[in-house]
């Protein structure tokens, strides 16, 4: 019998809450579940929660029966938030979090480049949020308790997953004994030591880097902005790279390379942990500050993803699917986007609105998606930590030449993690007017946010299905329009139509979103007379066009619901 720990996880600040376990005798027979999520991380409860947006129903398993030991993931970029916000707990994030958009890199005492994030009136979110990722598992896992369409299991641990033609049946291990869950379809979000992708046989592709990271989070009183902290070849740790972040709470994150030949047994030793922190403090000024260690792990850098996430009836997601570089902040972040990109392919193929090709599309864009980070964070790890002499000679010459040539200094930038856009994908409409445009989100973009008026933004007022912006000044939408939006409805799709610019209410709209400054028009370039968007439920854009009749909008929605 699987007997998860009862005693709550050490922390210097988080109070960890033991829940509970459910167990099977206390519910009445098991029924077949449309969805099964293994595992209760980022990616496992934003699913969840993407379904229920959708009307699905889910149950989700999580064999401990507390949040996450340690910080782990702490940096939350601006679209993370933004999806973060369609299911409810971006709020909460941002009332608890550190915000910031500056990033600076250090060679030998000297500040060689100073990265500055974007940020305009238009975005209601700062370029990145810190937040220690047990505040946000419990703000996802209070979401998930407050949904009827979620039941959360603590304590139940999936041993065996058998597929079938038309289901899945999982096999759950709880502290009172075992019991078969059958699913129509399983997501697989048990983390990167996933025990269904072992099961299955499954090998990822990739590389994995040599060499090992510590991650510290120490407590202590820096008069130090939130902005992130790069230390290259430093004095006490030759040829290798020290990070630092400001997190809530008075606490500092220390991540710092190892020599070559370092074991992570060797370097977690108190010992190593206090002599390497003390000396990073006291090059950087604040020797003899007194710290109290919280939580220490190792990690290597590893750019891996399965060349398919979907299985029979078993869908792959987060670290289940993939594993990526930290640098960048590219972990839980990747797994948002996995996550609101499976809920809505899920649901929809469930209800059957889309035949088998959605989630090959998932599929197919998110595997990109992976590839594109892969082929961007190996640049930074290879910067950060050279695999090779080669590699080596070149990032010393980069950090050389840094202490008098400018020209160099932007190859100290750290790619951050960016929304992908699913720009050849297989749903974007071929037959609309993108490539008439010459600004705007094209192909596969998500969308941009616009500041409507003090403290309203045009992402408050899309999203949990399909979008049709529709930019006009008119009385009403044509009512060709209309006909075809009510017969995609009467099958079951849901559209939401948002009359853009006009300064009354738009007859036929869903709702009207006045334009008076032309701010929403200049971001999505329609420059004059009308203009449309149709974004899909994940809000990426699938088709745009100049001018816009049913046929048109018909020809789309069949391109982003294969087999509907």
């Amino acid at each position: 019998m699987h007997q998860p720990t009862r005693i709550p996880r050490p922390s210097i600040y988080y109070p960890y809450e033991v829940f509970q376990p459910w167990l099977p005798s206390q519910h009445p027979a098991q029924v077949r579940q449309p969805v099964v999520v293994v595992g209760a991380g980022p990616s496992g409860m934003v699913t969840a929660l993407e379904l229920a947006r959708h009307g699905v129903a889910s149950v989700v398993l999580n064999a401990e029966l507390q949040f996450s030991q340690g910080s782990r993931a702490i940096c939350f970029p601006r679209r993370s938030m933004e999806i973060l916000q369609q299911v409810g707990v971006a709020d909460r994030m941002s009332a608890n979090g550190l915000p910031w958009r500056f990033g600076n890199s250090y060679y030998r005492g000297q500040r060689v480049f100073r990265m500055e994030a974007p940020h305009d009136p238009d975005d209601r979110f700062y370029p990145i949020l810190n937040i220690q990722q047990q505040y946000m598992e419990q703000y996802l896992y209070e979401a998930c308790a407050a949904s009827p369409l979620i039941d959360f299991r603590w304590g139940n641990k999936v041993t065996q997953v058998v597929p079938h033609d038309d289901c899945v049946t999982a096999m759950v291990d709880t502290p009172e004994g075992e019991y078969a869950l059958e699913a129509q379809w399983l997501v697989a979000a048990d983390g990167g030591r996933s025990g269904i992708r072992s099961q299955f046989g499954l090998q990822m592709e990739g590389a994995s880097y040599e060499g090992f990271f510590v991650i510290a989070d120490i407590r202590i009183d820096l008069p130090l902005p939130t902005e992130r902290l790069a230390y290259f070849d430093p004095p006490w740790n030759p040829s290798n790279t020290i990070l630092m972040h400001r997190e809530p709470h008075g606490i500092w994150r220390v991540d710092y390379q190892l020599p070559e030949g370092e074991t992570p047994e060797e370097a977690l030793r108190p010992e190593s942990l206090k002599a390497r922190i003390d000396a990073q403090l006291e090059m950087i000024g604040f020797g003899g500050t007194p710290w109290e260690m919280d939580w220490s792990s190792v990690y290597s850098a590893r750019t891996l993803t399965l060349p398919d996430y979907v299985c029979g009836r078993v869908v792959f997601t987060g670290d289940a699917a993939h594993l990526l570089p930290i640098f960048g902040v590219r972990g839980a972040n990747t797994a948002f986007q996995d996550a609101q990109s499976l809920g809505w392919c899920l649901a929809y193929t469930l209800k059957g609105l889309a035949g088998p090709g959605l989630m090959a599309s998932h599929s197919a864009e998110r595997v990109g998606a992976a590839r594109e980070i892969i082929e961007e964070a190996g640049k930074s790890t290879r910067f950060m930590t050279p695999p090779t002499r080669g590699f080596r000679l070149l990032r010393d010459a980069v950090l050389s030449l840094s202490l008098t040539q400018a020209f160099v200094r932007p190859l100290y930038h750290w790619r951050t993690s960016r929304p992908h856009e699913y720009t050849h994908s297989r749903l974007n409409c071929p037959g609309d007017d993108n490539a008439l445009f010459t600004t705007g989100p094209a192909h596969g973009a998500p969308p941009r946010n616009v500041c409507l008026g003090p403290g309203d933004y045009l992402l408050n007022h899309i999203g949990g299905g399909f979008d049709l912006l529709y930019f006009t000044e008119g009385p009403a939408v044509p009512e060709h329009l209309l006909a075809a939006v009510q017969a995609w409805r009467q099958r079951g799709v849901s559209i939401r139509i948002t009359a853009i610019g006009a300064s009354r209410p738009v007859q036929g709209a869903d709702q009207t979103l006045p334009d008076t400054a032309g701010q929403v028009r200049r971001r999505y370039g329609v420059f004059a007379g009308g203009g449309a968007y149709l974004l899909r439920p994940d809000q990426h854009v699938c088709a745009r066009w100049l001018t816009l009749d049913a046929a048109r909008l018909d020809a789309a929605l069949q391109r982003a619901l294969p087999g509907a």
